[in-house]
């Protein structure tokens, strides 16, 4: 490779979505769907390699050409602009208006303990979230973060899992 070629695609590591969007135009003559830098990067480095050393075999070309007639190419996933079934609109107001209570729990009330560096942690179990040092908390894991500064799965922490 040369090092006018190196040097021109280490540039781009420096260029905006915007400029790598407009290098695009300019590398491959037709609009980018995408807005990922790394992507742009990758297909415009591409580019002006092929360019510089030639590009695929006249082989290879034929046979991604096959590849692709047998494919069913799709660039993006499909839009999702269905409105959901009025079956599905109930069981999901069904489950909202009535949380169904973690299994690991114990029942309101109780109180999960836990020695942690030399400190016992004394959280209660309420109807809905818990109560550690006088704060309400709507998860364990949050109160087990605060405690141990840093992130830790509530149950795991309490030994519920």
């Amino acid at each position: 490779m040369s090092p006018a070629l190196r040097a021109e695609i280490e540039g781009l590591a420096e260029l905006s979505v915007t400029e790598l969007k407009a290098k695009y135009v300019e590398a491959f003559g037709e609009r980018s769907r995408s807005g990922n830098a790394a992507f742009l990067r990758k297909r415009i480095a591409w580019r002006l390699q092929a360019r510089a050393m030639g590009g695929l075999s006249e082989r290879a070309r034929r046979r991604a050409e096959e590849l692709a007639d047998e494919a069913d190419l799709r660039v993006r996933p499909p839009r999702r602009n269905r409105r959901p079934s009025a079956d599905t609109r109930r069981r999901v107001q069904a489950r909202a208006s009535s949380p169904e209570r973690d299994s690991r729990l114990p029942p309101p009330g109780e109180v999960l303990v836990r020695e942690f560096r030399g400190t016992t942690v004394a959280v209660r179990v309420l109807e809905e979230g818990f109560e550690y040092q006088g704060r309400r908390y709507a998860s364990l894991s949050t109160i087990a973060c605060e405690v141990a500064g840093t992130r830790w799965n509530g149950y795991r922490f309490f030994d519920l899992a």
